[in-house]
């Protein structure tokens, strides 16, 4: 099993002490410069004969500098007082200072191909100002991978949607990269990654919580994938972090033996529609689906579903039209279906209604909704959409690759 572009982000500065080219960079001596012409303030101590300076060593005299290599940052005859790194579109790079916060060291992966930016701050021996500025660039990797991920920064989406990234390659070190993953929320929940495959066979990983979202939750989604090996040589380069919403809790059953259609909202029951469900041979899938997008109108051809013969069609404007799984079931209105409705399931796998009340519906529902079918044949795989809530809570969590 397994479980967060654009789905366009920024780059993030942050307190992080890192990095600079130490062959590179004359500036890595007390008075030399570094590669953005900013120069290292070396002092003469009050109570020392020699200068104070902060000086950043790459360690491996390699320029560009390899994305394994350890940084350092050292205040010679002072101590260190902040440190800020920055790689647009990388993010930062943690580390820590040693007991007397006279250096600092790197603890986690470099970005491949990319330039990062040290400014540094101390003090001497004897009270006085040390600051320094320095620059360097990563060696490029052959090989990189990034994430597609689903929700929009500052979106509102319903309380099924999970957080789901595909990847754009193979992912051989899935703990690696689900370690680099996070989501947290407010109020908190208890929820976990699970590993699939999506349906062009890319590897993909979900998060839900172990129930619905409640609304109002606030939702982060933090990926630090840049520098993290996924295995073979392959490296990630995206460092995201991505906010959301939860809106109202607005959930739909369809039950196929009684063709209708609940839908409620908050816990409150807004109307009961009558509804036309799969024909035999065609069945509406069973199970959780999730609302994937809406729109007011589509052209259906059952070719694109693999539908051909005597059950083929062809339909230009088909009203209120809203996307359940990509394997092509949508709930929207079919007044050629006009008098079967509650009453005889003939459709080819969607639900059907009246063209009144598929647009009452299709303004009620957004995507990341539940919609519900029982009665019914075949739960809709958890690949096929978003059919993650179709797996008990236990097996979910063994999805994990830090299970």
């Amino acid at each position: 099993m397994q479980q967060s572009p654009p789905r366009g982000r920024r780059g993030v500065r942050s307190l992080a002490l890192t990095a600079a080219v130490g062959l590179a960079l004359a500036g890595c001596s007390a008075a030399g410069q570094n590669k953005s012409g900013s120069s290292t303030t070396a002092v003469e101590d009050a109570k020392n004969s020699g200068p104070s300076a902060i000086v950043v060593d790459t360690g491996s005299g390699e320029t560009p500098v390899p994305v394994s290599q350890k940084i350092t940052v050292k205040a010679e005859g002072g101590s260190l007082t902040s440190v800020e790194v920055s790689s647009p579109g990388h993010g930062t790079v943690a580390g820590s200072l040693s007991p007397d916060k006279s250096i600092w060291t790197s603890s986690s992966p470099l970005a491949p191909g990319a330039e990062y930016t040290v400014t540094a701050q101390g003090a001497g021996n004897g009270g006085a100002k040390l600051t320094k500025t320095a620059s360097f660039t990563t060696q490029a990797a052959a090989n990189t991978f990034v994430g597609t991920y689903n929700v929009n920064k500052g979106s509102t989406v319903g309380v099924a949607m999970p957080v789901s990234i595909t990847f754009n390659k193979p992912i051989q070190d899935k703990a690696a990269v689900e370690r680099k993953l996070a989501v947290t929320a407010s109020p908190a929940v208890d929820g976990s990654w699970s590993w699939m495959k999506d349906r062009d066979g890319k590897d993909r990983v979900d998060y839900r919580p172990k129930e619905y979202w409640k609304p109002g939750t606030d939702v982060t989604l933090r990926m630090d994938l840049a520098g993290v090996d996924a295995g073979g040589g392959l490296y990630g380069t995206q460092q995201r972090e991505v906010n959301f919403r939860i809106g109202d809790a607005v959930t739909s059953t369809v039950d196929v033996e009684k063709k209708t259609m609940t839908v409620a909202k908050n816990g409150k029951v807004l109307r009961t529609l009558n509804v036309s469900t799969g024909k035999k041979d065609f069945e509406t899938w069973n199970g959780t689906m999730v609302v994937l997008s809406k729109v007011p109108s589509i052209r259906m051809n059952s070719a694109t579903v693999g539908i051909f013969g005597p059950e083929a069609y062809d339909m230009e404007d088909v009203k209120w039209d809203v996307q359940l799984t990509p394997s092509g079931t949508y709930a929207h209105a079919a007044p050629w279906n006009e008098g079967k409705f509650g009453r005889v399931n003939a459709s080819h796998g969607c639900i059907g209604m009246s063209t009144e009340d598929a647009k009452w519906f299709f303004d009620q529902v957004n995507p990341g909704d539940p919609v519900t079918v029982v009665n019914s044949v075949d739960t809709v795989a958890v690949n096929n959409g978003y059919g993650d809530w179709n797996v008990d809570w236990a097996t979910w969590q063994k999805g994990s690759a830090l299970s």
